[in-house]
C-alpha cells in the first residue's frame, strides 16, 4: 500500500479522498476524506475498494473506520449544484471541501484519479487509488455507505422510483419510473438520460 511507503518516509497523517454517486442520475454526489494513522490496526485488514465489498461488509466496516480514524469528513453535493456547475467541477470542489473540513490537518492527501487544486496540502492523484491506498479505500467505503443510506431515506420521500434498489443509477426500472412519475427535484437534469424526459 502506498500509505505505508509514505509513512516510512516520515509522512504521518495521510488523508484518503474518494467519492460515491458520480455516475448516478439521481441523488447527491458524496465525497469523503479519511485520515488513518494506525495502518496496522486490526480493523484495517478488511478495508479495500468499496466496489469489492458487499453492502453488509461495507456497513460493518463503516463504524470501525470512523472509530480508528484520526479525522474524517463527509460532503454532500446536491443535484442542483451538479446541474449548475457540472459534475467534474463539483467532484473537485467536493474533494477540496472534504479535505478542508477535516478537524486535523493532513500532511499529505491521496485521491482516486484527480488532483485537488487550491489546497495548501501536497496531494497526489493515484490511478485506481482505491485498490492501492488503504486511506482511499476507507474513504470509498465511507462515501458509499453514507450515500446508500441517503438514497434509502430518499426512497421514502420519493416513492415509486425504487431509489433504495438502484441508488439513483440509470437502470431500466429507474427510467421506467421517470417516464411514469416524471422528473423529481433529486434528479440531475443535466444528464442526458434524464434530460430526454424534460
Amino acid at each position: 500500500m502506498i500509505d505505508k511507503k509514505l509513512q516510512k518516509a516520515g509522512i504521518k497523517r495521510i488523508a484518503g479522498v474518494d467519492e460515491a454517486g458520480r455516475g448516478a442520475c439521481a441523488g447527491p454526489l458524496v465525497v469523503a476524506a479519511v485520515i488513518i494513522e494506525d495502518l496496522d490496526n486490526q480493523f484495517t485488514e478488511g478495508i479495500r475498494d468499496s466496489k469489492e465489498l458487499s453492502p453488509t461488509e461495507r456497513e460493518m466496516l463503516f463504524p470501525k473506520i470512523l472509530e480508528i480514524s484520526t479525522s474524517f469528513a463527509i460532503i454532500e453535493i446536491s443535484p442542483s449544484e451538479i446541474d449548475a456547475k457540472g459534475l467534474h467541477k463539483c467532484n473537485i470542489e467536493g474533494m477540496r471541501r472534504a479535505v478542508t473540513s477535516l478537524a486535523v490537518r493532513p500532511d499529505y492527501v491521496l485521491t482516486d484519479g484527480y488532483e485537488i487544486p487550491g489546497i495548501e496540502v501536497a496531494n497526489l492523484a493515484v490511478w485506481k487509488g482505491d485498490q492501492v491506498s488503504l486511506s482511499i479505500s476507507a474513504a470509498s467505503i465511507i462515501a458509499k455507505v453514507h450515500r446508500d443510506r441517503l438514497m434509502i431515506e430518499l426512497d421514502r420521500e420519493f416513492p415509486g422510483y425504487r431509489l433504495a434498489e438502484h441508488k439513483g443509477y440509470a437502470t431500466a426500472a429507474h427510467e421506467a419510473a421517470i417516464n411514469k412519475l416524471g422528473i423529481s427535484s433529486i434528479h440531475r437534469k443535466s444528464y442526458s438520460n434524464v434530460a430526454k424526459f424534460l
